[in-house]
């Protein structure tokens, strides 16, 4: 058998309960980044609503982030 770094369904099925808390929190993520999107639209020169959509898409991508981790710590 050979391990190339696709084949981790133990880490896969270990990420999952973390990885919809983390979609919940990406929900989250996107009501925040629509939000500061309609008030950067507003008024462009509010540099704090620029930075709170910046980690808004990171909230957004929360779930990718936490399963890649978790497959990651599993060895095949």
């Amino acid at each position: 058998m050979c391990c190339d770094g696709d084949c981790r369904p133990l880490g896969f099925l270990l990420g999952l309960p973390f990885a919809f808390l983390s979609l919940i929190i990406s929900i989250v993520g996107v009501v925040v980044w629509i939000v500061g999107l309609l008030l950067t639209l507003i008024c462009p020169c509010c540099l704090c609503v620029t930075v709170l959509v910046e980690m808004a898409l990171e909230l957004i991508k929360a779930p990718i982030h936490v399963m890649e981790w978790f497959t990651e710590q599993i060895p095949c």
